[in-house]
């Protein structure tokens, strides 16, 4: 095992002893006396350095104002470890709904913070995966933290170990406190920057015949209103001569639904080139109005169309080859 690993596993092992953590904990995730620690800052090291070196000129030279300022500037520090303990104490902390993003672009992840007791919080700190985030609770109130995380892979990238600091009132004293939130984003591929055409047809769905859809193509017939149905879709000309409420039907220009299959990418391409493609072409065929299904090794979709559609295809994608993926 190389020095990189064993010091990971080493350092996996003394958190789970000192902070006592593992994995995911369950919301809400609060803050009590056993869960926060105090110790000083650099600044505390430095101030208790100036304190020193004031004590020992207050010694040699007996000077009585020299061992008051020494003592009430000590009493002020010993101060400040109450206050920023006090400052994290009793909060409570639980995971809202994080957005998934491409691969490339920035996850955001969105923490709650409730502070129950009616004094202000200042001057908190989120940190997690190597990002920080400042901020400050009113009393009795509840804020939504937001955390921006690089993303460089696809598939559900978790917040993992998060930090809550302080260093108020003086910057004397940090306190903080470590936990794992159950918060996850979820990363699609990055679609592939110039793509090919998609496929043609594919093999015909519907039975060759062409799609009918509340387009904006060639008008195709009327039938019965339903409520979800768009006001601009209304045949407001048959309902103005007393006739029924009757939606609009559009007949789709390509007449024939999509197929995107993995094999119809091409050759030559790995797994995450031939993802990157599918991932381009659902965005295509979304934004064109197409119904589309996507075949995968071993998963095949229906053929729809819509945000939820394109939403569960893209997590297929995301979590194809990894646990609870497609593959």
């Amino acid at each position: 095992m190389n020095p990189a690993a064993l010091w990971h596993r080493l350092r996996k092992a003394i958190e789970r002893w000192l902070f006592r953590i593992d994995g995911p904990e369950p919301a809400p995730i609060r803050l009590v006396q056993r869960r926060i620690f105090v110790f000083p800052a650099r600044a505390g090291f430095a101030f208790a350095a100036a304190l020193l070196v004031m004590l020992i000129a207050s010694i040699n030279y007996n000077l009585s104002l020299g061992y008051g300022l020494v003592f009430l500037l000590g009493g002020a520090a010993a101060a400040s470890i109450l206050h920023a303990f006090r400052n994290l104490f009793g909060l409570s902390i639980r995971p809202a709904r994080n957005e998934p993003v491409f691969c490339g672009d920035t996850a955001v992840f969105r923490l709650l913070v409730t502070n129950e007791r009616p004094r202000r919080r200042p001057a908190l700190r989120l940190l997690a995966r190597g990002q920080a985030t400042q901020f400050a609770l009113g009393a009795e109130t509840e804020d939504r933290v937001d955390l921006p995380c690089p993303t460089t892979h696809r598939g559900w990238l978790a917040i993992g170990r998060t930090v809550l600091d302080t260093h108020w009132p003086l910057g004397l004293i940090r306190a903080w406190s470590v936990f794992v939130p159950e918060a996850r984003c979820l990363v699609f591929p990055a679609p592939e920057p110039d793509p090919p055409e998609l496929p043609g047809s594919g093999e015909a769905l519907d039975g060759g015949r062409p799609s009918i859809a509340e387009g904006d193509d060639d008008f195709a017939g009327l039938r019965a209103h339903r409520s979800a149905d768009s006001p601009r879709h209304v045949a407001w000309k048959v309902l103005a001569r007393g006739g029924p409420m009757l939606t609009k039907q559009y007949a789709a220009a390509s007449g024939r639904d999509l197929v995107l299959d993995w094999d119809a990418t091409g050759t030559g391409l790995d797994v995450e080139q031939r993802l990157s493609r599918l991932c381009a072409w659902i965005l295509q065929a979304e934004a064109d109005g197409r119904r589309y299904a996507l075949v995968l090794p071993g998963l095949r979709t229906g053929c729809e169309r819509g945000r939820a559609h394109r939403d569960r295809c893209l997590e297929q994608l995301a979590t194809f080859g990894h646990e609870g993926g497609g593959a």
